[in-house]
């Protein structure tokens, strides 16, 4: 049996080796990890052992996936969506339920199953992976389509509704009073545990994060956001409550304060690694024996619940007034077992409700159907295309829609995002009477700037038929707006595709993406942080009595140069990206005698091949004053010179290692 850290090397590098290979050959990262799960679980090669250890590490993977999607969602947003949540999952779980405990007992000819293992079986099934379908649509960019909450909202009351099945199981041998008593306990535990999260919590919350963001100390911040997350999932878990569920309440409640966007930065290497390490234990369950020995019933096993869930699932989203492609995409993304499903089959099999063989076969089928969860997400848009007659047809009066916004335009503006600086944009282009059309996945915010009068439409802009109905072609501009650098690229990948050369100015927050959004396509970049500098320089210069045509043509100097006189600035250590390797950093290095850079130029050196631009150089003059020189490529290096660089921070310590080599 291998030690904790043979373990955790066996888990690295397996992990690492199946992410690699399957990102080769263009397959989703998940899959790698439950491969690798299963090849070196304890029923394959056994270099790793499913211990107690490794699952509660693992389990914190998909506490710190729920956190990230409940910075999300606000609680506006869950108000919003309380029919999807308790309507339509409600009746998921209860009809998955019902139907399945006839099916269940149909198999009594096989192997003898109770009616309290029917229920528990029942509830296994209602179960979808949230682990992976939540990681999997939030990779996609599809949270905030009306498929994507669909999704969410059933994946929250599945989460709800394990809680009761948890307690429900152990209670239906007790007597009907006893089980009365054990689900009140519960309700009533369930109600406070709301309580005081929501309405005690959200007021603590933001104030808490004031007082610890003013001490400007990055490992308390972090120590911080660790104490709520797991702070919070435990309190959920001491109310009979799940983990996951208390850390996604935790990240609603911080995403109602100023500091999401950095919560969420720092929260993202806990998530990704831990979650891998998730997938990976949940690939260790698999055994090829059981597959082998019971194929047949593992494939029915498989194939059954896969149609029947998708099916069920499909009917109710249309049901509740989504359009067929809708539903089937919902049906496709929800059709897989889940690992909650996991935790009430172990139960079943505490409980000896069933046969240990059935029991095997149950989990393998389970576990096959997470591994097409991927590919059944990855393809659903074909599928709901191929297999809903009006799905063209719904899509085509989508497009209409926008192409009818934008049939008029001519030399108009194409804006990616109609959130706060999308609609300053927009009131921009009003005043001047200049035409513009946008596109937003936000079905509320789309509703109601529509009806104030804005050109604004429901639309994917990272989709080609979307950009091509918004008239591109005879457009003069795009702009986009998304925060996020990920989704900028996607569309910024499309506008090059369909019309190169276009001018396309994107937001961003700060420099650390400029040279990959210019490489991209990208005419302008434009860093929030930067221009806010700008704006406060200029202020400030004109304070102090610079005229006001020396201030303009030194800001227009610095756009013109594409910031690369502000690109960058001098860390300390209480900066919030500091240690950063993509934000961009200024660095002075002083070259000692024995440099290998005294004597050579700047030229020889070819710092600009190694990621790093000289921005300055000093050097001591006769009175032993610093005079500043200018960095021209034949600038002969002398000892004690100080050269500032800018470069993120792997690049700038990689060059001052080079410049002070001996």
């Amino acid at each position: 049996m291998p030690s904790v850290l043979q373990l955790t090397l066996i888990l690295l590098a397996s992990g690492v080796a199946g992410v690699v290979i399957f990102r080769y050959f263009g397959l989703p990262p998940i899959l790698g990890y439950l491969a690798i799960g299963v090849l070196i679980g304890p029923h394959a090669f056994g270099l790793a052992n499913d211990s107690a250890t490794v699952k509660y590490l693992a389990e914190f993977g998909v506490v710190f996936l729920m956190f990230s999607i409940g910075l999300e969602f606000n609680l506006h947003k869950l108000r919003a969506m309380r029919t999807i949540v308790f309507d339509l999952g409600g009746s998921q779980v209860i009809l998955t339920m019902l139907l399945a405990i006839p099916a269940s007992l149909s198999m009594n000819w096989i192997y003898p199953i109770s009616w309290h293992a029917a229920i528990a079986l029942g509830g296994a099934l209602a179960m979808s992976s949230t682990a992976i379908v939540t990681k999997l649509i939030s990779d996609r960019a599809e949270l905030e389509t009306e498929h994507g909450r669909n999704v969410v909202g059933i994946l929250l009351f599945q989460d709800l509704a394990v809680v009761f099945l948890l307690i429900l199981l152990p209670s239906l041998g007790k007597n009907p009073s006893d089980l009365f008593v054990a689900l009140t306990a519960a309700s009533i535990k369930i109600t406070i545990a709301l309580v005081l999260i929501f309405f005690i919590g959200q007021s603590l919350m933001s104030h808490w994060f004031r007082l610890v963001a003013k001490l400007r100390s990055q490992e308390l911040f972090m120590l911080n956001l660790l104490l709520i997350v797991l702070g919070m999932a435990g309190l959920t878990e001491h109310f009979g409550l799940s983990l996951e569920l208390g850390a996604f309440l935790a990240g609603m409640l911080i995403s109602e304060t100023p500091y999401r966007h950095q919560v969420e930065e720092d929260v993202k290497p806990f998530r990704d690694v831990l979650l891998g390490l998730f997938f990976i234990t949940i690939g260790m369950l698999l055994d090829f024996n059981v597959i082998r020995e019971q194929w047949l019933l593992v494939l029915l096993l498989l194939i059954g619940p896969l149609i029947f869930k998708f099916g069920l699932i499909a009917l109710l989203s249309k049901a509740f007034g989504s359009s067929p492609g809708i539903s089937i995409r919902t049906g496709l993304c929800l059709a897989q077992a889940g690992e909650f499903g996991f935790m009430l089959l172990n139960q079943i099999d505490g409980l000896d409700l069933i046969d240990p063989t059935l029991s095997q076969a149950v989990l393998a089928a389970m576990l096959i159907s997470m591994f097409c969860a991927p590919f059944l997400i990855e393809y659903s848009d074909r599928i709901a295309m191929r297999f809903s007659s009006n799905e063209w047809l719904l899509q085509s009066l989508a497009l209409t829609r926008v192409a009818a916004k934008s049939v008029r335009n001519e030399n108009h503006v194409v804006i990616c995002g109609f959130g706060r600086s999308g609609q300053s944009l927009a009131r921009m282009l009003d005043q001047e009477k200049i035409p513009y059309i946008a596109l937003d996945l936000d079905p509320d915010r789309v509703k109601e700037a529509a009806a104030a009068g804005d050109n604004v439409v429901y639309g994917d802009a990272s989709r080609e038929n979307y950009l091509v109905a918004t008239g591109l072609s005879r457009a003069k501009a795009v702009v986009i707006t998304y925060a996020d650098s990920a989704a900028s690229l996607r569309v910024l990948r499309q506008v090059e595709h369909l019309r190169p050369g276009m001018t396309v100015l994107v937001r961003t927050r700060d420099d650390a993406d400029i040279a990959k959004l210019q490489a991209a396509g990208a005419t302008e970049v434009v860093p929030e942080l930067i221009e806010g500098s700008l704006m406060i320089a200029s202020h400030v210069l004109l304070i102090m009595g610079v005229p006001m045509h020396k201030v303009v043509r030194r800001i227009t100097t610095v756009r013109e140069e594409r910031y690369s006189l502000l690109r960058g600035y001098f860390r300390g250590s209480a900066d919030d990206d500091f240690g950063s390797n993509e934000s961009w950093r200024l660095h002075a290095i002083t070259l000692l005698p024995q440099s290998r850079a005294v004597g050579k130029t700047l030229g020889d050196l070819d710092l600009e091949s190694d990621g790093v631009s000289v921005q300055a150089v000093r050097r001591k003059s006769r009175n032993a004053d610093y005079v500043k020189l200018e960095p021209t490529p034949d600038l002969c290096l002398e000892a004690n010179d100080i050269l500032v660089v800018s470069g993120n921070s792997e690049a700038t310590d990689l060059a001052e290692a080079k410049l002070l080599r001996d």
